[in-house]
């Protein structure tokens, strides 16, 4: 997706050019998880340091994070495109893009940093041994002991802060270009414009619908086996899902994909 939006002048607007940065993030966001979940899975079981873990632990809510900020930001772009269409160039200048996408960084490294710092400076006890496929929250707060409750509170509210508020923006955006279909006349019309937003959609509905059962939920009773599948469908499938969505229910990807291709095969011949 980023090499196919960087070399198709079709895609240089603003839509792709947040979808560009959310494949790069996508891309990290899994490469932190997988190499140590295949090392489990393979060896059925790991070593790994504290230092090893904190790491991994820092990168993988840093760039969920901005996971979280881009779908947001995406929404926002989809709801100007729709209920401002005529002042959508002035809106979504190049400015305002890297801006919100800096703001993204810079937000997810900030809510990674705190959590990370309070998460590790709570006190370990046991065999240190931890009842997952990588470094999350909700398996590290499993060894915890003493009085944890202040990093706790800390860790949950930074939580309870990214996910809701970019829930909020999503839902509040929608909300709005819902309406704005209603008003149009034609079905014809009604299902072009909801057809540029049905990608976005879906992918917020798989990455959020997994978070909000792994995070926001009752963890007492539930087995470490439901958690590692929820775990697995949200670091590995749902970034590898994403370019499929965007490719396959959009027709500007699939014209630019079936371009490429067709270069690609003209170039090889004779």
């Amino acid at each position: 997706m980023i090499i196919l939006i960087g070399k198709n002048r079709q895609l240089h607007t603003p839509m792709y050019f947040f979808l560009a940065h959310l494949s790069f993030v996508d891309t990290c966001y899994s490469s932190v998880i997988v190499p140590q979940m295949l090392a489990v899975l393979w060896d059925q079981g790991a070593a790994i340091s504290q230092a090893r873990c904190a790491a991994q632990f820092f990168f993988f809510t840093f760039f969920a994070s901005i996971d979280c900020y881009l779908l947001a930001i995406m929404a926002y772009d989809r709801y100007v495109a729709v209920c401002q269409p005529l002042l959508y160039a002035t809106v979504v200048t190049e400015r305002v893009r890297w801006g919100l996408v800096a703001g993204a960084y810079v937000a997810g490294f900030a809510s990674a940093f705190v959590r990370t710092v309070t998460a590790f400076t709570l006190s370990f006890c046991g065999n240190n041994e931890i009842d997952f496929i990588f470094c999350d929250l909700p398996p590290l707060l499993k060894l915890t002991c003493g009085d944890s409750f202040t990093q706790e509170v800390v860790i949950i509210v930074f939580a309870t802060f990214v996910m809701p508020a970019c829930v909020l923006v999503i839902l509040v955006s929608y909300l709005f270009i819902i309406v704005a279909i209603m008003q149009i006349r034609s079905a014809g019309g009604r299902a072009k414009t909801f057809s540029t937003c049905a990608s976005h959609l879906t992918a917020v509905s798989l990455f959020f619908g997994t978070l909000i059962f792994m995070y926001l939920r009752d963890n007492s009773g539930q087995s470490s086996e439901e958690d590692r599948v929820v775990s697995v469908l949200y670091t590995v499938v749902t970034p590898m899902l994403n370019p499929l969505i965007y490719s396959l229910r959009n027709k500007e990807v699939k014209e630019a994909v079936m371009k490429a291709l067709s270069r690609s095969r003209a170039s090889g011949r004779p």
